[in-house]
């Protein structure tokens, strides 16, 4: 089965059977990861495609910095879960004073 073309929905463009089946997993793997995202996070994928046909790749760092982050958060958060057993939500219910687990709190549901 051919993949259907974007220009002409009745009909199908061929995808080139030459190489290794890496070269051949590597040719849909960008469009398959199009399809995921778009699947679990429309939003953000309209998002990315808006910035990305603005700005180009003049902004892709911010896409290496933000998964750095991301990943020291969930490094820290897993710590914290095997160290204590708790996750994030519950051990700042449990240490600290309810002037600072309000603002967190609404901060959290306004990054979301």
């Amino acid at each position: 089965m051919k993949p259907v073309s974007a220009q002409q929905p009745d009909q199908r463009v061929p995808i080139p059977q030459q190489g290794s089946a890496m070269a051949l997993f590597l040719r849909v793997l960008g469009p398959g990861y199009l399809v995921a995202v778009g699947y679990m996070d429309p939003g953000n994928w309209a998002t990315d495609l808006a910035a990305g046909s603005q700005f180009g790749y003049r902004l892709l760092w911010v896409v290496g910095v933000a998964s750095l982050m991301a990943m020291v958060l969930q490094t820290l958060c897993c710590r914290l879960g095997i160290a204590t057993g708790f996750n994030l939500a519950q051990a700042s219910a449990r240490l600290l004073p309810r002037a600072w687990r309000v603002p967190l709190w609404l901060l959290a549901e306004v990054a979301i």
